[in-house]
Order: C-alpha cells, then sequence, then structure tokens
C-alpha cells in the first residue's frame, strides 16, 4: 500500500493520517495516433501523479492522490470514434462537489494536475474559489512543466508525438505499436494568420486536421528518452507538491 495514493489505502491506516494538499490528476480517453492506446493521458496522470507525490512523501510532505479522472475536453473531435467527451460544465460540477467534500473535511489545498491539452480549469477555478473562500484551488499542466526542446528531436507536436510515444515506451511498451506503423502526424495549419501565429484562439476540428489523431512525428520516440523525460518531470513537480502542501495559505505573497 502506497499510503499517499488513495485507491489503494484502506481505512485503517488513514483515517488519523494528517492531509495538506489533495492532488487530482485528469486525463481524456481518445484516439492517440495509429500505434498508442486511448488511455494514453491516463496512463501519463497515473504515473506522473503517483511518482511526484512519492517523491514529495519522501520529503515529508503529507498528500494524496485521488484515482485519475479518465474523461475529458473533446469538443472538436466529435467524429473521432470513442473519443469520450465531458463538457467543460460537467467538469465543473464534479469538481464543485469534490471541492465540497475536501472543504467539509478540512483539507484545504487541491491541485489539478493536468493530462490533456484539451482541458482549462482557470475559470473553473475562479468560480469555485469564490464559492469555497477557505480553498486554495490550483492546476498544472505537466507537459508544460519542461522544455521539450531539450529531450525531444521534434519537440513541436501536442498529440500523440515523439514525447507522448516516449513516455509509453518507458511506462507501457507493452500497450505501443512498433512505430513503423504510426502515423507521421502530420497536420495541416490554421489560415487565418492570428489562429496560425498562436495570439488568437478557435478551436481546431481533429479530424480535419489530421489523418492518423496525431499532431506531431513520433517516428524518433524512444524509450530512454521518456525515461529522463519521467524523470525530471516528477522531480520538478514533486518540488511543486512540498511547497503547496507546506504553503500557508494566510500568508501566500512576498
Amino acid at each position: 500500500m502506497r499510503p499517499y495514493i488513495l485507491a489503494e489505502a484502506n481505512w485503517k491506516h488513514i483515517h488519523d493520517q494528517p492531509i495538506d494538499l489533495v492532488i487530482l490528476p485528469w486525463g481524456a480517453t481518445e484516439a492517440h495516433n495509429y500505434h498508442m492506446p486511448y488511455a494514453t493521458d491516463v496512463i501519463e496522470a497515473d504515473t506522473i501523479a503517483a511518482e511526484s507525490a512519492r517523491l514529495a512523501w519522501e520529503q515529508g510532505a503529507k498528500v494524496m492522490v485521488l484515482p485519475t479522472i479518465p474523461f475529458g475536453v473533446n469538443t472538436g473531435q466529435t467524429d473521432i470514434l470513442l473519443d469520450i467527451n465531458l463538457y467543460p460544465s460537467t467538469q465543473k460540477a464534479i469538481l464543485n462537489d469534490i471541492i465540497e467534500v475536501l472543504n467539509r473535511q478540512g483539507i484545504h489545498k487541491l491541485l489539478i494536475l493536468n493530462s490533456h491539452g484539451g482541458n482549462d480549469f482557470k475559470t473553473m477555478l475562479r468560480e469555485l474559489g469564490v464559492r469555497f473562500p477557505d480553498m486554495f484551488l490550483s492546476t498544472c499542466s505537466w507537459f508544460h512543466t519542461l522544455d521539450k526542446s531539450t529531450y525531444f528531436d521534434e519537440p513541436k507536436g501536442d498529440h500523440a508525438d515523439e514525447m507522448e510515444t516516449s513516455l509509453l515506451l518507458h511506462l507501457r511498451p507493452d500497450l505501443v505499436l512498433p512505430l513503423e506503423e504510426a502515423g507521421d502526424g502530420a497536420a495541416k495549419k490554421w489560415k487565418v494568420q492570428a489562429l496560425r501565429e498562436g495570439w488568437a484562439w478557435a478551436e481546431r476540428k481533429w479530424s480535419q486536421v489530421t489523418e492518423d489523431t496525431g499532431i506531431g512525428n513520433p517516428k524518433q520516440a524512444t524509450a530512454e528518452k521518456g525515461r529522463r523525460y519521467f524523470e525530471d518531470v516528477t522531480q520538478k513537480l514533486s518540488g511543486f507538491l512540498v511547497e503547496l502542501a507546506n504553503l500557508d495559505v494566510k500568508d501566500l505573497y512576498e
């Protein structure tokens, strides 16, 4: 039993255990090119949350990881078979209920560890922070913690690319098809200049942008690249967890 993983813990061991920070990993269930499993974002969320929490726990942080929520916002992928969509309003309702439990039980810090590019929790946390003023609510996306260009040869992809493929080759190689079976992850660009440059936004219609559901070439992925990236991401995240767990919510600024 890992006492910082709620799914493995039991009442006998944790009913008097202090908890300073709860971590909620949030993934998605969606196609990842031809070679990767639909649960890619969930596997990444599970493993990165667990390893970051382990490192933080060993530094004395009283953290608890909730079970990963396996469905995310997939509104741009409605025609891709079994890409499961949760609307943002549904996500907010789920968050409201979880936060209500934590607040009632005197656990006043929550981090959403996001594992899916379509999820965006900031506006939800603004609203829920007003509703639950005693809570310190935060979110981060693990894939934004490090500069991918220092780890990967083709770092510009954002879905089933070299980075994600390398991670899965390290974490669950049994679920990754041979790379010669993967698509090249080629993606069409916006015709509108502002959207192409990234300072304006509109949702991409996934099946019109990519033929294989990937964005980014996975062909140079290796398990060793994935191992190095995983270790550095979880090391950096663990420091964040330690800081959050030890944070005095009445003394936030310097």
